[in-house]
């Protein structure tokens, strides 16, 4: 007998009658905390975590109260947590940056998670890994809805790391095996491929998301209860998807960023980017670009369109905050006052990355740096505290943590086309300002500009 919350359409969001995935945007709740010296501990996840629960009016259910639109964290990598769960599975994890962990979501059917894990090791193998471990995460089911409960993925992490010594940059070799994973995963045509979403795939950050109630995540899963699960920083999201229909991939945060807001531009976006791949090249003779091809994936909401463009920012060696002022610009015209270098930063950078307008308000890492931006339109609101003990609370909206006015240092919000960087390595944050100071004059771009630009009239 079919349930009273009977949802057939819930579990593949497919182009039918009036819907179509391309529209999928949402209005959501966001926040961060964060030890700005770098201190991790458990209780900077317990705090994120009180964010997100106090955030849960910004999120969504629908004829089942209990299923959520979705809601998630992102933290730093927690070692020693993932070395001791290793160890008593009897095996040796390397040390912190040598190694990478994938949180996947693999079809609940057992011979469609047997197969998708064979292509999984398959890949993993063929691109210079070996596969340390498959980990079941321990999960409470009778803690969410029933429609999320029906629609719940295998939840595995899998552990990888290089059969020879580590690249330098591991997280881009890392970004190139997902793509692989992924490409080998659709080529193949599983019947459930559909349901085989990597959430990340990292060196130094962990997702842990679903189509979960804000207050929800903590109960469902178990690992983040544990004193030994630490971190520096915890950015949180509760989704309220608007048109849109819940799904536990589409859960944010993504793998890089957590949005409020929605992509207007993101048609536009995606289409200018499918027009570059034809001129992508790289001086790796072991890269296979078709596995990058197409860098934005079609039927994915305007968030994880952003996601896809940052993420092959940040892997060509860009930062964080580079990618970030590339992708979404402030207003910056001919009629702007504006400093020339940064004037001239945003006209080079024109040529290559149109602008992802909102309105939106985007936090995004790296796993060391976050940055934050409120896009020029500078509708979705950005406040922050600082407290005397060095946290940094940062939300859609004050009040998501409890902190005592004596404790307050001072309090400020993001203006429109701003942008604020914690770098919790240099324990310190940087202002608009100096951030875009430091990029602008970076590199002498308007005279790049000068020797290479070309006017139409001028032909």
């Amino acid at each position: 007998m079919k349930s009273q919350y009977e949802n057939t359409n819930l579990k593949k969001s497919v182009k039918q009658g009036l819907y179509d995935p391309i529209f999928e945007h949402d209005a959501c709740g966001v926040g961060m905390v964060a030890n700005i010296k770098g201190k991790k501990s458990h209780s900077i996840v317990s705090q994120g975590l009180e964010a997100l629960s106090n955030l849960a009016h910004r999120g969504a259910s629908g004829a089942d109260p209990e299923t959520g639109d979705g809601a998630g964290i992102l933290i730093q990598m927690p070692h020693d947590f993932f070395k001791s769960e290793l160890s008593s599975m009897g095996c040796n994890l390397p040390d912190p940056g040598q190694y990478g962990v994938g949180m996947a979501f693999l079809p609940s059917d057992k011979h469609q998670t047997a197969s998708s894990r064979s292509l999984v090791e398959e890949c993993v193998s063929k691109q210079g890994y070996d596969l340390l471990a498959w980990r079941q995460v321990p999960i409470d089911p009778e803690k969410i809805g029933v429609l999320a409960n029906r629609e719940c993925p295998s939840i595995t992490q899998f552990f990888v790391t290089p059969k020879e010594r580590a690249p330098e940059n591991i997280d881009r070799d890392l970004y190139l095996l997902r793509r692989t994973i992924e490409s080998s995963i659709e080529a193949a045509a599983l019947e459930s491929a559909d349901d085989f979403y990597i959430c990340s795939l990292s060196s130094s950050t962990i997702v842990y998301k679903g189509l979960l109630m804000a207050e929800q995540l903590e109960d469902f899963y178990k690992d983040l209860t544990e004193s030994s699960l630490i971190s520096s920083f915890a950015l949180v999201h509760s989704r309220f998807s608007t048109n849109t229909l819940g799904s536990w991939k589409l859960a944010h945060p993504y793998r890089f960023i957590i949005h409020n807001g929605e992509i207007n531009t993101v048609r536009g976006n995606t289409n200018w980017m499918s027009a570059r791949e034809q001129v992508f090249e790289s001086t790796d003779p072991d890269l296979n670009i078709g596995n990058l091809i197409p860098v934005i994936k079609p039927g994915q909401s305007d968030t994880a369109a952003l996601d896809n463009a940052l993420e092959l920012l940040l892997a060509t060696g860009r930062s964080i905050e580079h990618s970030m002022m590339m992708l979404i610009p402030e207003a910056w015209g001919d009629h702007i006052p504006m400093e020339q270098s940064k004037k001239d930063f945003y006209e080079y950078h024109s040529s290559m990355m149109e602008a992802w307008d909102g309105p939106a308000l985007v936090i995004g890492t790296d796993g060391i740096k976050v940055c934050a931006v409120l896009d020029r339109n500078g509708l979705r609101p950005c406040r922050y505290l600082v407290t005397t003990d060095d946290v940094l609370v940062m939300a859609s909206e004050t009040g998501v943590i409890d902190v005592p006015p004596e404790k307050v240092l001072y309090k400020e919000r993001i203006y429109p086309g701003r942008m604020f960087l914690l770098d919790t390595k240099k324990g310190e944050l940087v202002n608009d300002r100096d951030l875009k100071a430091s990029l602008a004059d970076s590199k002498p771009y308007g005279e790049w500009l000068s020797n290479n630009r070309i006017f139409l009239e001028d032909l």
